[in-house]
């Protein structure tokens, strides 16, 4: 969408998902040190709500809580990155990640900033990966069509869960995650408002 036709589909071909693996084992190296083999100032890059450092807001998207926290997360960014990544290449996928992670957590220190705690994982980044990939895919013609309505019925559950679930303590930051989707819409709607400037050029 964002690129020209015959340029995707030869990046399509070449696609050896460099920025999802790359986005992948940054989290694994983090969550390894972290909790495999306890360096302590890992913990230094979680949002800490009552004291954050600036660089917190982009670190905390790369750490995680425990094994299921993290293979959960590394599943989404597995699938749903592949798709962003197959349209918009490694700087799209990777830009995604870190703006929608890092609107997310600007998110949730807005609505917990008042609390003592911290946020932490890929979620809101995932979630804002979830967005991108459906809206990316938006066009007339049937396979794309199948593929929203297919992609975009998943989505829109998450979503909706998401705001069901605010406000309930279960561990789970789901503002961070609505922020993260938000953001997704944010970011795609401001591509697909420059995309006719570049056509110009």
């Amino acid at each position: 969408m964002l690129l020209d036709d015959n340029q995707t589909r030869k990046n399509k071909l070449k696609n050896t998902y460099n920025g999802v693996f790359a986005l992948i084992i940054i989290n694994l190296v983090i969550f390894i040190a972290d909790k495999g083999l306890r360096i302590g100032f890992i913990q230094n890059l979680y949002l800490n709500f009552s004291s954050p450092a600036w660089y917190q807001f982009f670190t905390a998207m790369f750490c995680h809580a425990n094994w299921a926290h993290i293979s959960g997360n590394l599943f989404f960014l597995y699938i749903f990155g592949k798709l962003v990544e197959e349209e918009e290449g490694v700087v799209g996928v990777v830009s995604s990640y870190l703006i929608c992670g890092l609107g997310a957590s600007v998110m949730s220190f807005l609505f917990h900033g008042s609390s003592a705690g911290y946020s932490l994982g890929a979620s809101g980044a995932v979630f804002g990966l979830f967005v991108v990939s459906v809206l990316i895919k938006l066009s007339w013609h049937w396979r794309r069509v199948l593929e929203v309505i297919i992609l975009g019925q998943f989505v829109v559950e998450r979503i909706l869960f998401e705001f069901r679930q605010t406000g309930i303590y279960d561990g789970v930051d789901h503002v961070a995650h609505i922020g993260g989707a938000l953001v997704g819409v944010g970011l795609i709607t401001v591509l697909m408002r420059l995309e006719p400037v570049k056509k110009l050029h």
